[in-house]
């Protein structure tokens, strides 16, 4: 039983996306506690109540001490082992290639080391649930590696959700001449695969402005769908639109970055089921040109938020960061801000039924924070305002230690 939050903050709500004013509504329970067993939420209200119940009377205690407790950040776009050789502003096709070419000579043991390191330091700052990307290019052995090793983090202190990120090929790595060949591998062999050997969740498409690609990539979804693989777009480009209008007639996942949506654009995700899901992290690290969110907000898209985490060019993996960015470059209230890192990310994963929020039958997911007010979080940049991080019912981090907790339940994500 963890008790007595000064401010229980437990989103329940409808079982779409939040859009519009619903991001703003947090479903505050005042003086609130939750009852867990074997991994679940059991019951969620006023301490007064829950504390009457027959199992709370044999529960053990976690105090909240009148602090905010809320839902695990669910971190819906990273890059974990992003390969790189250099630390440029931002990736560039030949940097990919020579990263790949890095990552095929590097073992998977000193790998799956690193992303340990990094998921419990995420797990520290609050992230529950977290979802990787490949994106390595058309290469299949650097692709099929880090797949491998994100399969093989069975004592990860969260979940991961993987995503095969394709990028389509420049003349970097082979010639138009050859992408029909290419096409017809990646749909007849690597789909297939990596959906059969449950390697991945997603397939990402990784947007470029070229007609011939996009039509490419419209083909690209199609088939993921078909196979199995829900769609996501990346679309970090100048003129999104097209891509924009791609993933909502895929109906794709979401749509990730959109630092220059325009108001077309917001309105046509408004009428979809696509979540926006916006990288303010990667705004900070690079040119400092933030997605629009209150235009997407205020045309009725669900709005995600995520951190786009990669140790060269994103090296920001708190989710706290990417709230508080978002209140300060982005004009989003705190509220709407917690909603987008939370249950909207939870469905830019296709995984709100289990996560994302504090209700009964969920995955006992929580943080208790070291505030008193759920508007705190969005004030206090640079800190780590989390003193308990528990997935599953397990405690996995708690200030004042010195390493994680190891967790006993290894079911995957999904």
């Amino acid at each position: 039983m963890i008790r007595g939050a000064r401010q229980l903050l437990t989103l329940r709500g409808p079982k779409q996306a939040r859009r519009g004013p619903a991001l703003e509504e947090l479903a505050i329970i005042h003086d609130g506690s939750l009852l867990v067993h074997d991994g679940v939420l059991l019951e969620v209200g006023p301490t007064r109540r829950v504390e009457n119940l027959a199992l709370a009377r044999k529960a053990i205690e976690v105090s909240a001490g009148g602090r905010v407790v809320m839902p695990g950040f669910v971190d819906s776009h990273t890059h974990l082992l992003f390969p790189s050789a250099g630390r440029a502003a931002g990736p560039s096709e030949s940097d990919v290639a020579a990263g790949a070419r890095s990552l095929r000579s590097t073992t998977g043991m000193r790998l799956e080391t690193r992303a340990r390191l990094q998921l419990e330091a995420m797990a520290r700052h609050g992230t529950t649930t977290v979802e990787v990307k490949t994106g390595c290019g058309p290469d299949p052995a650097a692709e099929m590696k880090i797949l491998r090793v994100l399969a093989s983090l069975k004592q990860r202190p969260v979940d991961i959700v993987p995503t095969f990120l394709l990028r389509l090929p420049h003349a970097d790595f082979w010639g138009d001449e050859q992408w029909p060949a290419v096409e017809e591998w990646i749909g007849a062999e690597f789909l297939p695969k990596i959906r059969r050997r449950r390697l991945a969740r997603f397939a990402d498409l990784y947007w470029q402005e070229d007609a011939e690609r996009g039509a490419s990539g419209g083909q690209y979804l199609e088939l993921a769908r078909r196979i199995g693989l829900l769609g996501k777009v990346h679309a970090e480009v100048p003129s999104p639109g097209a891509a924009v209008a791609l993933a909502v007639e895929h109906r794709a996942a979401s749509i990730d970055h959109l630092e220059y949506a325009t108001d077309a654009d917001a309105a046509a995700l408004g009428c979809s089921g696509t979540v926006a899901t916006l990288l303010p992290g990667a705004s900070f690290h690079r040119d400092g040109r933030y997605a629009p969110a209150r235009s997407l907000i205020d045309a009725g898209a669900a709005v995600a938020l995520a951190t786009n985490f990669n140790p060269y060019h994103t090296p920001t993996l708190n989710m706290q960061a990417a709230v508080q960015l978002a209140c300060y470059r982005m004009g989003m209230t705190p509220a709407e801000a917690i909603s987008a890192a939370t249950i909207n990310g939870a469905h830019a994963l296709a995984s709100a039924d289990t996560v994302g929020s504090l209700e009964p039958g969920k995955s006992a997911d929580i943080l208790i924070l070291n505030i008193s007010d759920y508007r705190d979080l969005a004030h206090h940049f640079g800190m780590n305002l989390v003193h308990t991080t528990i997935k599953r019912g397990e405690i996995i981090w708690e200030e004042g230690e010195v390493a994680p907790r190891p967790v006993k339940d290894l079911r995957p994500a999904w």
